[in-house]
């Protein structure tokens, strides 16, 4: 992993049959390499693209086990 921060993010779609893929976030970091941070189910939790521009990769990757965390404790 890497210190550099993201500068964007994107996520791919929801799908709209059940058994489709989940989305992803993918972030593109200061050096212009686009990583894969995680897929995640959209039915507890979500993002949006903001949310990852500053933070590290690891930083990116951590916001979603605290959401993960509040979800269960919900």
């Amino acid at each position: 992993m890497s210190d550099q921060k993201i500068v964007s993010a994107r996520i791919t779609p929801i799908s709209r049959s059940p058994f489709g893929p989940l989305p992803e976030v993918h972030a593109t970091l200061e050096d212009g390499n686009e990583v894969k941070l995680f897929d995640y189910y959209p039915d507890e939790i979500s993002f949006s693209s903001s949310e990852f521009v500053g933070l590290t990769e690891a930083e990116g990757r951590n916001l979603k086990f605290q959401k993960d965390v509040a979800f269960l404790r919900s």
